[in-house]
């Protein structure tokens, strides 16, 4: 299950590259699988809890986010808070948000077709001001047992200004075996394409390490990004 990640842009005019490094690290959204950008329609199993952590940098700066986010399955619906922290050299901004998933079609975990609705809101405990949020609605199409395909489309509303910007993406999940899988994807948020490859490495049955790399923006004002995560799913009763 992706975590809830929502874009913050430190503002240093004679950086222009900075609010790309931080869509980079921070893309907006109400996630399902660690740290990548395309949420999946897949929820906790009842009674079933989980809470991930990463660390990404990018850019010549760079720039750093670290995250936190516990979730746990609550009747039909799953519940979770995300915190994140954005930083550059000595300024760094903090935020805060909760988030809700419903699968509402393809309950079983192994569904050919599955979708979801996923909302969350942000708050800016550094700076406050107006509340940002999100509405994704994800789709899981599963053509192979161990190929999934992963879309999105949905919207974001900037923490401050509150000004909306549509969000979209595609994903392929493809497990070589039962404790490795390559993820790729392409998504479009606050106006600026992603594009990411990455890892899925189960340690155990319950505890996995996502590492990927990226690519944000377009030519000589595009910049790389890696994320390094760790997923982490157990029972609460």
């Amino acid at each position: 299950m992706k975590k809830n990640r929502f874009t913050t842009t430190i503002r240093r005019p004679r950086l222009a590259w900075l609010p790309l490094a931080a869509c980079a690290l921070t893309s907006a959204g109400v996630q399902a699988a660690g740290h990548f950008d395309v949420d999946d329609a897949g929820t906790l199993d009842a009674g079933r809890c989980q809470y991930e952590a990463w660390w990404g940098r990018t850019g010549p700066e760079p720039v750093t986010v670290l995250h936190a986010g516990p979730s746990c399955r609550v009747g039909p619906v799953e519940l979770g808070l995300n915190i994140e922290r954005l930083s550059v050299e000595r300024m760094h901004s903090v935020t805060v948000g909760p988030q809700l998933k419903w699968n509402f079609f393809g309950l079983a975990a192994d569904a050919p077709l599955s979708a979801a609705i996923a909302l969350g809101a942000v708050f800016d405990v550094t700076r406050g001001g107006r509340a940002g949020g999100q509405l994704v609605l994800p789709v899981t199409w599963r053509p192979l047992d161990r190929l999934q395909l992963h879309a999105n489309i949905g919207a974001d509303w900037a923490t401050g200004t509150g000004a909306r910007t549509p969000r979209g993406g595609l994903a392929a999940e493809w497990a070589l075996d039962d404790k490795v899988s390559l993820i790729a994807e392409r998504s479009r948020a606050t106006g600026v394409w992603t594009s990411r490859i990455g890892w899925r490495f189960g340690l155990t049955p319950q505890i996995s390490l996502d590492v990927s790399a990226s690519r944000t923006g377009a030519g000589s004002r595009g910049v790389n990004g890696f994320v390094v995560g760790l997923n982490h799913e157990f029972g609460w009763k």
